[in-house]
């Protein structure tokens, strides 16, 4: 039986995921951070296992957990906004800290431990990252610390593709579109369900020439 991870599966692109890729016959080991969204994960089919992402004493408890698992697809997907900016406004330290250490210390904690055990699979590894990070695509400076985490994301990732590529993995960032989630809000572009199964059919593509590639949800090269 096949085997996906999702990191960051209590509602909206993770929890669609998961959902996925449980009604297709897959073991899919889900994380979340409050009991309700656990014991959903459950009921669904999924093992459910409890992570903080800005926790290293959880990340690295996860590690511990997943130790000689072999993962087929690997989503690291733990993600906020922060706050809502038009133009150069200045974060706090308190938002700039949680949407830094969400977005990118997570999968910096995560990734050296989740990455080997993809690429002992031969597997695929994805962030969903954003549009909005693209520095060669931006013509709007809205949002500009979530802009700044996702840019971020996009280097880690660029890194991990080039430590993991040669060992068996294909490591990709995607953009999901502008979706219907929490964070997308209801005037989005896409039903969740088009844009996760768009980028679950472009994962089960990918051959290892698109190793360290940043994608659309439906498989488009994007500009870093």
């Amino acid at each position: 039986m096949r085997t996906a991870l999702i990191i960051g599966a209590s509602r909206g692109i993770g929890r669609e995921f998961a959902r996925q890729y449980r009604a297709d016959g897959w073991r899919v080991i889900a994380t979340a951070r409050k009991e309700e969204d656990l014991a959903d994960l459950t009921a669904i089919g999924c093992e459910a296992l409890a992570l903080d992402v800005t926790s290293a004493a959880e990340c690295a408890a996860i590690a511990a957990r997943l130790e000689g698992e072999r993962l087929d697809v690997a989503i690291q997907g733990a993600g906020v906004l922060g706050q809502r900016s038009q133009g150069l406004e200045a974060p706090t330290e308190e938002i700039f800290d949680t949407v830094m250490h969400t977005n990118v210390l997570a999968a910096m904690r995560l990734l050296p431990a989740i990455g080997p055990l993809v690429a002992n699979a031969g597997g695929r590894l994805a962030v969903i990252s954003s549009r909005m990070g693209s520095i060669g695509l931006r013509n709007d400076s809205s949002s500009w610390l979530y802009r700044a985490s996702k840019a971020a994301l996009n280097s880690v990732l660029a890194d991990a593709a080039l430590e993991l590529g040669p060992r068996g993995a294909v490591c990709v960032a995607f953009h999901p579109g502008w979706v219907r989630t929490e964070m997308g809000g209801a005037g989005a572009d896409l039903p969740v369900e088009q844009s996760v199964s768009g980028m679950r059919a472009t994962l089960a593509a990918l051959t290892a020439k698109d190793n360290g590639s940043f994608l659309n949800y439906d498989g488009k090269q994007l500009t870093w």
